[in-house]
């Protein structure tokens, strides 16, 4: 599989490493997808190429934080008279692309599956585990080195083929909106909350994905929301 640059991608501080990851069967050509947001490296099919490339930077000291497309945390109702009938309910921000329905079930259980194989070929690749996180504030705050974040590339937010490739272009969004997420939570401003699991308990599933693997993560996280990079809607005049 030949790693080749996107034809465009955000510029992000070169000491970040930020790729956006369009999960899919890898049975399929270009089922699985994934690009870096500094125009430097993409690829598609073969995770562990993906892998080879976290963890040599890692390895070099560079953090990198992974935007992937599926839901990553869910919201568990709270078991007062009554609640149950929340389960599987969208969450907040969701609108009419919920986490319960076909596409999301689907996939949240591809995705889910890839993460926690990623993370584990992590571990057995990095000279010493990378500290993982779902938050970005203990990201930027370098308490961990790894970020996993979930994208979500949907409706209006639906970019256009790139040379007829869906899945490349929806990791490319992907990657650009968690780049600007970054920057701007860097320069001070309020991080976008656009899905949320409130008022409901959020199952971090990336959370749980990462221990599975042996990453070393709090654990905490696992009632913590992911971000989800909800990537925007283009307005053209």
């Amino acid at each position: 599989m030949t790693i080749t640059p996107p034809d465009d991608a955000s510029p992000v501080t070169p000491a970040l490493m930020v790729i956006g990851v369009d999960v899919g069967s890898v049975r399929r050509k270009g089922g699985f997808s994934w690009v870096s947001s500094d125009g430097q490296l993409r690829g598609e099919d073969d995770p562990s190429v993906l892998g080879s490339v976290v963890a040599a930077a890692l390895d070099t000291g560079r953090p990198v934080a992974l935007a992937f497309e599926c839901p990553l945390s869910v919201p568990v109702p709270g078991v007062g008279e009554g609640a149950w009938r929340d389960l599987g309910r969208a969450r907040s921000g969701e609108g009419n692309r919920s986490w319960s329905a076909g596409a999301g079930t689907g996939a949240l259980a591809t995705g889910l599956v890839q993460l926690a194989w990623l993370c584990r070929l992590l571990v057995e690749q990095c000279a010493v585990a990378p500290r993982a996180t779902t938050q970005v504030d203990r990201f930027l705050e370098a308490k961990a080195d790894l970020l996993i974040a979930e994208a979500m590339v949907t409706s209006d937010g639906k970019p256009e083929s790139v040379d007829g490739m869906q899945d490349h272009a929806d990791a490319l969004a992907a990657v650009k909106r968690l780049a600007e997420i970054l920057e701007a939570t860097r320069a001070g401003l309020p991080t976008p909350t656009d899905v949320t699991c409130l008022p409901h308990d959020a199952l971090n599933l990336a959370a749980s994905a990462a221990m599975h693997a042996g990453l070393p993560i709090a654990t905490d996280e696992l009632r913590l929301d992911v971000l989800v990079a909800k990537v925007l809607p283009v307005f053209t005049g």
